[in-house]
């Protein structure tokens, strides 16, 4: 099995040769769009599982609307559309005819051209909230809290794997309330939900913060984020939740009768995450060995391979590997178990090395004999030998163990790249020099944010919610008062 190119040599060669070989995904046909491979889309069905429950949990409802949206739809929302204009796929023509010019070939039926034409979503927000208007006259119709999981288009000009992909996957829920504090409530609980599934299920630190006007959602009047850092010291958006206020409401004329008999406009929020996520999940664990993930979402938690040379020994291993398999999955841990003849057990061992499989256990005639087993676990690539007595409880605290020493690695990593600059000069050298993210203050102004990032590539990625900071003093680049300390970061 070819090694990959070491992440210190060429990162993103590194990143890229990863997510082939480990069979998560391949580049398609289409250009800029991915095939995800059964291994990775398994992955993603564990993530997906894990936010639909909370969605359901937190009152919401799975529904689906159409791919297509009618340009005026489109344009009704003047900032929504301007946002996204120059990512858009449009539909003009509905059919083919053969040309008759070339055999074999076909064209474009000039006599077939739609009256209006169709975009393909790049988000959602305008065909569902044309459809909201025939579902709300009443506060007794509101709260709606709908959620989709969904394709969308975005017609980008670099793409890579996972992290940026001319289609994507994703979820993306839109809410109407009744109240502008209902609306906002929404948007921070929604944010809570995607900390809690990225930290606590994929072992991803994250930062949680409001994005600055200029970085906010099209047509929001808040956008939370929170964000991430991968190993190359580069942040990585994770999710997004928007306060749209009425925007929309406004757009599409949804009103509704208050309580007191009076007419308003619905207040409005929408949040998604995409497969996007893959892409942090690989870059905040994964080693020159191949992926590395944490037990929560591994679609195979654990891989018993037997060590064997004839067919009575293979006979006696599979025994009592299937035994220790049963008694696993009797406590709710997957297991697969590889008595494929084919292949070699040092080819599986870097095989599930490179697929990331949490735990492995190895059996053969000598373990038999001793009742034990060899256990590595893939975080560390640490070695034990344990006894069989008891293995289950053991391998059940290991992942536990496991799952834990992602994420303390990943926070420790993520802490020690926070670095506060007050001088412009500093900034620029460890931005180059040290990456991470860099908090400083801010003047407020969208001409310094530009500037700095015009100059150094650097982003302000949030206004953070969660840890108190000093905003006395002056910007660094502009030497105006600050009204904001924000987080800095050249970022994916």
């Amino acid at each position: 099995m070819a090694k990959l190119t070491s992440r210190a040599e060429d990162y993103s060669k590194w990143y890229n040769e990863l997510v082939v070989k480990a069979n998560l995904a391949e580049n398609s046909g289409v250009r800029g769009c991915m095939v995800i491979k059964p291994y990775g889309y398994a992955i993603w069905e564990k993530i997906q599982a894990e936010l639909d429950k909370r969605f359901k949990e937190t009152g919401h409802q799975n529904a689906y609307f159409p791919i297509f949206v009618p340009r005026s739809y489109f344009e009704a929302e003047e900032k929504n559309a301007e946002g996204f204009a120059k990512e858009c796929a449009v539909v003009t023509h509905y059919r083919l005819k053969n040309d008759e010019s070339t055999p074999g070939k076909l064209m474009v039926d000039p006599e077939a051209k739609l009256e209006e034409e169709l975009i393909v979503r790049p988000t959602s927000e305008a065909i569902i909230w044309s459809t909201y208007k025939n579902w709300i006259q009443s506060y007794r119709d509101l709260p709606i809290l709908i959620n989709q999981w969904a394709n969308v288009v975005r017609w980008e000009m670099r793409t890579r794997l996972f992290l940026r992909t001319t289609e994507f996957l994703w979820q993306e829920g839109h809410t109407a309330h009744a109240t502008k504090e209902e609306a906002i409530s929404e948007s921070r609980q929604m944010l809570d939900v995607y900390t809690e599934v990225v930290e606590n299920h994929m072992a991803i630190p994250v930062v949680r913060g409001c994005k600055t006007p200029s970085e906010r959602f099209a047509g929001a009047e808040e956008t939370y984020t929170i964000e991430a850092m991968m190993q190359d010291g580069k942040a990585l958006q994770a999710g997004t939740s928007h306060f749209l206020g009425q925007n929309f409401a406004k757009a599409f004329d949804v009103k509704f009768t208050t309580n007191e008999g009076k007419q308003d406009y619905v207040w409005a929020t929408s949040w998604g995450v995409s497969t996007r996520l893959m892409g942090a999940l690989i870059m905040t664990h994964s080693d020159d060995y191949g992926l590395v993930l944490p037990p929560k979402i591994a679609p195979i938690q654990v891989v018993i391979v037997p060590i064997f040379r004839s067919e009575e020994q293979l006979i006696q291993v599979s025994e009592v590997a299937n035994r220790i398999k049963n008694e696993l999955h009797s406590i709710g841990i997957s297991v697969k178990f590889d008595d494929d003849e084919k292949t070699k057990p040092g080819w599986k061992f870097a095989e599930y090395e490179l697929k990331g499989v949490p735990v492995r256990i190895a059996i053969g005639p000598k373990d038999l004999e001793n009742n034990q087993v060899e256990i590595a676990r893939r975080d560390t690539l640490e070695k034990s030998t344990i006894p069989m007595d008891g293995i289950s409880s053991y391998v059940e605290n290991l992942l536990v163990d496991i799952q834990e020493n992602l994420f303390t690695k990943a926070n420790e990593y993520r802490d020690s790249h926070i670095t506060e600059v007050t001088s412009y000069e500093e900034f620029k050298e460890l931005i180059e020099t040290k990456g991470g993210f860099f908090s400083a203050l801010w003047d407020g102004t969208e001409e310094t944010e530009e500037a700095i990032k015009n100059e150094t590539k650097a982003t302000i990625r949030c206004i953070p919610l969660d840890y108190e900071t000093p905003t006395e003093g002056v910007d660094f680049y502009s030497g105006k008062p600050a009204k904001f300390r924000v987080l800095y970061a050249k970022a994916y």
